[in-house]
């Protein structure tokens, strides 16, 4: 008994950890994803940032690959879609016209949209309770988008439904993971995802006039490569394995209430940053969190 619980507290304290380190990571990406648009294009950086990352988990996990059996193939192909390629460009697109807090805050709606993608596609039931709190955080949704809208009339804030794509899109990806990929390795599935979505990242940035002149000339390009090297290494490649691993070790609810702390560290760099934040918004972000809470208590345990 006394080795049982032992193991219980301390799977407890590693599924903790990895939540609290995913936290600060995903918040941090924010923030780079909009240092990097200075000097590069929404395209240039979402195939750039999945070009990176796809060599840095090569170079480390390109044996795992042997180890997916051949029917993991086609959910590690459509995880790769929906975790990996799409939301890389969803975000940097979002984010030409939105602030970085505003985004990370949008983001937060995954454990709502977990919930809502697996009743409508894995036919997971669902309570009143649940069902208030979508409702909730979707109010507050509404409440962020029409207040930002009205601060920064300059921002086109219709780019957050990218933000609200790219959720559903994680929503799906992380009942995909827990359902069909439970028992393949967390760097395994990584790496395998970049098998499928490297080569299309290569035509889009031969496509996005990267290797015209201009680019490079620009002054802002190496001070951009620099936020996208760092946002491809650790918010993307460590956070895909991180992620993998916690989904596993816990619940599909569990590892997407990453977007409980997520947004604090987000929020904190947009308003180093000068970015503006009222207090409406404030409370909206708060609605939406408390939404997401209401939504998964108890489910996550």
């Amino acid at each position: 008994m006394n080795i049982l619980g032992s193991s219980c507290v301390k799977n407890l304290n590693v599924k903790w950890f990895y939540l609290l380190l995913l936290s600060i990571i995903w918040g941090s990406s924010f923030i780079l994803i909009k240092k990097a648009l200075i000097g590069l294009n929404p395209y240039q950086l979402g195939a750039l940032r999945t070009i990176f990352t796809g060599i840095i988990l090569f170079a480390f996990g390109f044996r795992k690959l042997k180890s997916i059996p051949k029917n993991k193939w086609r959910w590690i192909g459509l995880s790769a879609l929906l975790g990996s390629f799409f939301p890389a460009f969803l975000f940097a697109i979002a984010e030409t016209e939105i602030d970085s807090a505003v985004a990370s805050i949008l983001n937060s709606l995954v454990p709502l949209n977990t919930i809502l993608i697996g009743l409508a596609i894995f036919k997971i039931g669902t309570n009143k309770r649940q069902v208030i709190g979508v409702i909730i955080g979707f109010i507050g949704t509404t409440i962020l988008i029409l207040n930002g809208a009205d601060i920064n009339p300059n921002q086109n804030y219709l780019f957050a439904g990218f933000v609200i794509v790219a959720s559903l899109m994680y929503a799906a990806n992380v009942n995909i993971i827990k359902r069909y990929l439970q028992n393949v390795k967390p760097l395994a599935i990584a790496t395998g995802n970049y098998v499928f979505i490297l080569v299309p990242a290569v035509i889009v940035l031969i496509f996005s006039d990267f290797f015209n002149q201009g680019t490079f000339n620009n002054p802002n390009f190496p001070e951009a490569i620099i936020y996208l090297i760092i946002l491809s290494v650790f918010g993307t490649a460590m956070a895909k394995v991180v992620f993998n691993k916690l989904v596993q070790l816990s619940t599909p609810i569990f590892a997407s209430s990453v977007a409980y702390i997520m947004p604090l560290v987000a929020v904190t760099w947009g308003l180093i940053d000068g970015e503006s934040f009222s207090i409406l918004q404030g409370f909206a972000a708060l609605l939406i969190l408390f939404g997401v809470y209401l939504a998964n208590k108890n489910r996550g345990r």
